[in-house]
């Protein structure tokens, strides 16, 4: 069903950046703000929002649907010209906000045939409403979260002598439904010894042997929300000097960066933060991303933390924090991720998993 209050959040976006009118195209943020997912593939798919009107839902008829959401629907089939029916409600004599989505086959003709006296790219007006989650969102995101810290528990367990990283994946969808998830966030992460000095490593024949760090970057789906932690434990052995130096160096970046997380504060100093303590730790090179990633619906949506960020945090914001030493002459790779929610006067932490060296037997 359709959030007016959502609705109303986009639309003073929209004024602030001199909009009274917007076309979205991006299957996302349509479900975000009427609960209805449509996939179009390379068919039109819009909702239009403009000041005082009800929202317009342009669809093509092979996705028609009987329930009442909210939203006025406009149908079209394979053959039509979506351009006349789009100038039929859209305000010629206004400016249109288009999002980033929308597809230059679509744009183009729109631009030529004068739906709008002009296009600008609106996007910012959904991206940052979208990224202050509201209380129902809040609480999706922390059971998500509290799933993930459940399964990871269920991961370690496949940790096996001889087994490969892609055995290890391939049950790791079950165990996330037997949780209440629907599916990944997006494909896990297996990594064993040197395989996790690869930062985006993707599940291989590689078979765990003694000695190996292993790391899962793992996160799943529940009621639409992704969850993503991840963590580095030791296979069989406790782990060397340096790779416990390495270990203890990600984790005070990680546990420091947290503590930083409340209202106001830029959120690219936190990403500098974890640079300073991964470099007077000697591995400053061997940290090669960005420090997180902002998260809802989608595993990485608009906003990153990053040193060319230079937003204030806000309440709602929910984001990772996922410093890295990524360092293949000591055998290993350790990432330690956590989702954070910035709250009205500080921050929550989602996950709960141990941050403790963990050595698997």
């Amino acid at each position: 069903m359709l959030s007016q209050t959502r609705v109303d959040r986009v639309i003073k976006e929209m004024k602030e950046r001199g909009l009274n009118q917007m076309l979205i195209s991006d299957p996302v943020a349509i479900f975000w703000l009427t609960g209805k997912w449509i996939h179009p593939g390379e068919r039109f798919f819009g909702l239009y929002i403009s000041t005082g009107k009800t929202p317009i839902m342009f669809i093509n008829a092979l996705f028609q649907f009987e329930e009442e959401i909210g939203v006025s629907k406009v149908y079209f089939t394979d053959t039509d010209d979506i351009i006349p029916i789009l100038k039929n409600h859209i305000n010629s004599e206004e400016k249109l906000g288009v999002d980033k989505i929308l597809p230059a086959r679509f744009l183009l003709p729109m631009m030529e045939q004068g739906v709008a006296k002009g296009f600008i790219n609106g996007s910012i007006a959904i991206d940052e409403t979208r990224a202050a989650k509201d209380a129902l969102e809040i609480e999706i995101m922390r059971e998500s979260s509290r799933i993930n810290d459940a399964c990871m528990e269920e991961f370690k367990k496949l940790v096996q002598p001889g087994i490969t990283e892609l055995e290890i994946a391939d049950q790791m969808l079950d165990i996330y439904k037997a949780h209440g998830a629907s599916g990944y966030s997006f494909d896990p992460i297996v990594a064993f010894g040197k395989n996790a000095a690869d930062p985006h490593h993707m599940p291989d024949q590689t078979a765990l042997t003694e000695g190996d760090c292993v790391l899962f970057d793992v996160g799943g789906v529940y009621r639409n929300y992704c969850s993503d932690m991840t963590r580095t434990f030791f296979y069989k052995g406790a782990p060397t000097e340096e790779q416990k130096r390495i270990y203890n160096l990600v984790r005070k970046a990680n546990e420091d960066c947290l503590e930083m997380v409340k209202p106001g504060v830029i959120i690219g100093s936190i990403d500098q933060m974890a640079r300073d303590i991964i470099s007077d730790g000697g591995y400053g090179e061997y940290f090669t991303h960005r420090l997180g990633h902002f998260i809802g619906i989608e595993d990485h949506e608009y906003g990153d933390v990053s040193y060319t960020n230079h937003n204030p945090e806000k309440p709602g914001i929910v984001h990772s924090i996922e410093p890295g030493i990524y360092y293949p002459q000591a055998n290993i790779g350790v990432r330690i991720e956590d989702l954070v929610l910035v709250t009205e006067d500080g921050h929550e932490i989602l996950n709960h998993y141990s941050k403790e060296i963990e050595i698997i037997e």
